[in-house]
């Protein structure tokens, strides 16, 4: 079968790969052309035999938006239009409008498989109408792991809910990973356990935990066991947030998903304003050492010692109470409070 692939990057780049083992024929087109087979989108579509079928591949957003459109007025009736890239469902509905105006179909694919997809398999999650997604199955069953069909693709209902599934699928993918990444700073935190990658490993075989990402989180242990050099900053890729906006739209409650988001949220923070107010606030009310900024940094790297404790704190407000009654003029308001008290009771 013939495919137009646009989009040749991490993913891209394998997908036409392994489309080629399985005996297709694939054009593909990118910006950068030391990887490209062609210099545009018009040589693409000219050199594809109708009716066409054309994958995009690329950025989710303006970059696929900009696309389809492009593509809009460069194929003809009957042809097909894929996007397999990351889109939000949501895109999807526009993208279908604008070609369905000039008879080209249109199907939202979610990809999961990452730079592995090449030898194992891509799962795929696709939207639209049986015609199309049947259209394009020779495709679908090459990219797919091998096995079972319905054990790695999913026609999961109108366009717009291949790419639902996905957002769906990545954000549970958000929540595993930090289950598995709490567990590993509480094994790394406790004396006792002296062989954390080991505990991981351990959990490959027969245990209810076992999964891909935990064997890719043993790889990345066997490589580097205490993650040395390896920044805590996390960047979210948008799925994630698209997950959390569903499920309050819908009044899923998700307290998983939620939470391992914002963990994402405050690793990019260097500071962060809602503990410097908790602990504004905790100066306010208890007498507890309000830290600087400098403190602080100091004690994450056990460079100084411990606050102060709570005893001392109270001592210390103590004596702050006792400063401020003996300061010139306490007395005197004092006297003159309990004397126009006396005048009120009378």
């Amino acid at each position: 079968m013939q495919l137009g692939l646009i989009g040749l990057g991490k993913m891209g780049g394998n997908m036409r790969e392994r489309l080629r083992l399985a005996g297709h024929e694939v054009i593909g087109y990118d910006i950068n052309p030391a990887v490209s087979d062609v210099k545009s989108l018009a040589e693409l579509v000219k050199k594809l035999e109708g009716p066409r079928i054309v994958w995009t591949m690329v950025a989710a957003g303006q970059i696929t938006r900009d696309t389809v459109a492009k593509l809009a007025d460069l194929l003809e009736p009957g042809d097909l239009v894929i996007d397999g890239g990351n889109s939000r469902f949501t895109d999807d509905f526009e993208n279908e409008k604008l070609l369905k105006a000039k008879g080209i179909g249109y199907v939202d694919c979610g990809v999961s498989g990452g730079i592995w997809g090449l030898k194992n398999g891509y799962g795929l999650m696709v939207g639209g109408t049986k015609a199309n997604v049947k259209r394009a199955m020779p495709i679908f069953d090459a990219l797919r792991p091998e096995g079972p069909r319905d054990e790695g693709f999913v026609h999961a209902g109108k366009v717009g809910a291949g790419h639902y599934t996905k957002m769906v699928h990545n954000g549970i993918e958000y929540g595993l990973m930090a289950a598995y990444a709490e567990g590993y700073e509480l094994l790394a935190r406790k004396d006792i356990v002296e062989d954390v990658p080991g505990a991981f490993k351990a959990w490959t075989r027969g245990t209810v935990v076992r999964s891909w990402l935990l064997d890719l989180l043993v790889e990345a242990l066997e490589k580097n066991p205490t993650l040395a050099d390896v920044s805590d900053y996390t960047v979210d890729s948008g799925e994630g947030k698209w997950t959390v906006e569903e499920a309050i739209a819908l009044d899923v409650p998700m307290p998983v998903i939620s939470a391992s988001l914002f963990a994402r949220f405050a690793s990019r923070q260097q500071i962060s304003p809602t503990m410097q107010a908790v602990a504004a606030l905790r100066g306010g009310f208890g007498g507890h050492q309000v830290m600087t900024i400098a403190e602080g940094m100091a004690l994450r790297v056990g460079k100084a010692e411990k606050p102060a404790s709570r005893a001392a704190a109270k001592k210390s407000a103590s004596v702050s109470t006792a400063k401020k009654a003996a300061a010139p003029g306490t007395k005197k308001r004092a006297a003159a409070k309990k004397a126009a008290q006396k005048k009120t009771d009378g």
